[in-house]
């Protein structure tokens, strides 16, 4: 087995992207312009962003590439549109758990249940509605989900972690107005054009941290070909994510440190460290990734800790 698809090690990485022309991922409280630290201007993009992401990616390699008794398994629980509790009440559903009627109050139904001697019986049919979820839905098998909010299913703290992901430099966000030569309107027919706004940054190469823990994958399930699978979304998703808004957007590095064991030989932001980004002196305002030198620092790396660069 390939080191970095082993889920019983631990893996830490580091993830590259860029974007040219585009918005990354708006602030929909600042007029959806691509976020910024207010103090540095270096961009930013969420981990839900970078989640979202992985979920479509996934969400399509399930429908039209992977096998029948594979894609039973490949289930999204945080759905494009979709509602929470109808997916956790397709646990017990499915395993003719009692659903009954879910409490409003959570700590008041626990009461209740005490007086009728049912706090037993309710955590068992709670934890067995939670291995069915880890079971069958991929991101709450890697990324983890609160699934107490109707029938309970209670709380999965996943083994995947995604931090945000901030720019190498400044970006210099762009707010551009573009017309239109239709109107929505039949009264609006004798006006010649309608303005509109389109946001975006002239280039920003961005750098994320990941975080795999071999424990809790342990208590959900999570199999070589997850982890694979995962490595696969973070270089394919952007192709599956194309939109004017986001511009160009490209992975650029995927550099994962695998330890040969469960707890890990070093501290994480150590071996991030070794991945150095400058951008070439000759330049000013980067404009494409040629601009940066990127340089993999082996020297005194823990022979136990191995590195895999997948781009």
């Amino acid at each position: 087995m390939t080191a970095y698809l082993n889920p019983a090690y631990r893996h830490d990485f580091v993830l590259l992207f860029d974007v040219t022309d585009g918005n990354p991922n708006g602030d929909p409280d600042g007029g959806n312009m691509p976020r910024t630290d207010p103090e540095t201007l270096q961009g930013l993009v969420t981990d839900v962003a970078l989640k979202r992401k992985v979920r479509n990616y996934v969400a399509t390699y399930a429908e039209y590439e992977a096998s029948e008794a594979e894609a039973a398994r490949l289930k999204i629980f945080v759905e494009h549109h979709g509602v929470l509790n109808n997916q956790i009440r397709r646990a017990y559903v499915e395993q003719n758990i009692p659903t009954g009627k879910p409490a409003t109050d959570p700590v008041k139904a626990e009461l209740l249940d005490e007086k009728a001697g049912k706090p037993d019986k309710n955590r068992k049919n709670a934890e067995k509605a939670q291995a069915w979820m880890c079971q069958n839905f991929y991101d709450v098998r890697m990324f983890g989900a609160v699934m107490s909010t109707g029938l309970n299913a209670g709380q999965v703290r996943g083994p995947m972690q995604l931090t945000f992901s901030r720019s190498f430099d400044p970006v210099l966000p762009q707010d551009l107005a573009v017309t239109r030569v239709a109107v929505t309107d039949e009264k609006d027919r004798e006006k010649l054009q309608t303005i509109g706004r389109k946001t975006f940054i002239p280039y920003g190469l961005y750098q994320a941290h990941g975080f795999y823990s071999p424990y809790l994958a342990a208590q959900t399930g999570v199999t070589e070909a997850d982890l694979n699978l995962f490595w696969d979304a973070l270089i394919n998703m952007w192709d599956l994510d194309r939109s004017a808004s986001r511009g160009l957007m490209a992975p650029r590095g995927l550099y994962i440190f695998t330890h040969d064991n469960k707890i890990g030989k070093a501290p994480a932001h150590k071996l991030f460290e070794r991945i150095q980004v400058q951008k070439k002196a000759t330049i000013t305002s980067p404009r494409t990734f040629s601009d940066y030198d990127v340089t993999v620092n082996e020297a005194a790396r823990p022979t136990d800790i191995s590195l895999s660069s997948l781009i």
